[in-house]
């Protein structure tokens, strides 16, 4: 089941204080940015942030799961409508993925 534009826009909008937020569509369902740091997916309707130290140390109580069969666990934020914990949640992930070395490409 794909995710419904609508919800993607709300998450978005829910974010809008933690930096700029970019959506991309990628295989029917929808990769986040802020600033742009690749930090998140939407998947079946539902929010999922990439797991940091950080990000698990201040949420211990979400729950980690793969958005999709075969992923990496994600931590799932079920109360979208929690603008604060997203907020928040979005700018640790991103400092935290910022400061990560970047692994190089093969050509």
């Amino acid at each position: 089941m794909a995710s419904h534009q609508d919800f993607v826009d709300y998450v978005a909008e829910q974010m809008r204080e933690a930096g700029a937020i970019r959506i991309r569509k990628m295989f029917g369902e929808y990769g986040l940015y802020c600033d742009d740091v690749f930090f998140a997916v939407i998947c079946d309707d539902q929010f999922f942030v990439k797991v940091t130290p950080a990000g698990e140390a201040a949420f211990p109580n979400l729950p980690k799961v793969p958005p999709y069969e075969g992923a990496k666990d994600y931590i799932w934020v079920e109360d979208a409508e929690n603008r604060e914990l997203m907020t928040e949640l979005t700018r640790m992930t991103c400092e935290a993925l910022k400061s990560k070395p970047q692994k190089t490409r093969r050509k």
